[in-house]
C-alpha cells in the first residue's frame, strides 16, 4: 500500500525554499512565480505567490509531498491552507539578512500551532555569504521552544543538506523512520 506524507517548506522571501525543493525533488517541480511588485523586487525578480511543489519517492514507493509557502506575510492565508495534513515544517532563514533573528522568531510564532502538532527543523541558508549571526544566536531565539528544535547551516542548492533536514524531521516524528533516497 502506497503511503503519502506532506512536508512544508517555509521562511521569508529569498531564504531558499524554491531552491531547496528543486534540489531534492524526484519529479519536475511546480512553481507559482510572478514578477515581484513590492520591496521583494529589490532582492529578486520573481517570487512565489501561491506555492512550490515537488516530491520525494522512497524505494518502498512512499511519496513525500513537498510544499513551499510564499514568504511574504501578506500571503499567510496560504500558510494555513498548505499546512493542512502536513507532518512537519522545514523552516529556512536567510543568514545573510540583517533581520534573520527577527524572521526566525516571526515564522516560529506564525507556525506555532502547526509545530506543536508536528515538528520543525530550521535551516540557515547563505551562511557562506555575509553571515550576520552564528548558530548560537539562532539557538538563543529558539531556546524558549520545547522540545529542542534542530538547527543546521545549509546550502539550499545541496541535495545532501536538504536530505539531512528531511531525515531529521522524520526522526523527530518517529525515531524508527529512515529515508533511503
Amino acid at each position: 500500500m502506497r503511503k503519502h506524507h506532506k512536508i512544508i517548506f517555509s521562511g521569508p522571501v529569498g531564504a531558499g525554499k524554491t531552491t531547496a525543493i528543486n534540489s531534492i525533488s524526484d519529479i519536475p517541480t511546480i512553481k507559482t512565480e510572478e514578477s515581484a511588485s513590492d520591496e521583494t523586487k529589490d532582492m529578486k525578480e520573481t517570487t512565489t505567490v501561491a506555492l512550490d511543489y515537488g516530491a520525494i519517492i522512497l524505494p518502498d514507493e512512499t511519496k513525500i509531498h513537498l510544499y513551499g509557502t510564499p514568504g511574504q506575510q501578506r500571503f499567510d492565508f496560504m500558510w494555513d491552507i498548505l499546512t493542512q495534513g502536513g507532518i512537519g515544517l522545514l523552516l529556512l532563514i536567510d543568514g545573510n539578512d540583517s533581520k534573520a533573528l527577527e524572521n526566525l522568531s516571526t515564522f516560529i510564532n506564525s507556525f506555532k500551532s502547526f509545530i506543536r502538532k508536528t515538528s520543525v527543523v530550521v535551516g540557515i541558508t547563505k551562511q557562506d555569504m555575509d553571515k550576520k549571526y552564528d548558530l548560537a544566536e539562532y539557538r538563543a531565539v529558539l531556546s524558549q521552544e520545547q522540545p529542542v528544535i534542530p538547527i543546521y547551516e545549509i546550502d539550499a542548492r545541496n541535495k545532501k543538506d536538504i536530505s539531512l533536514m528531511v531525515e531529521t524531521l522524520l526522526y523527530t516524528l518517529d525515531p524508527k523512520l529512515k529515508m533511503q533516497a
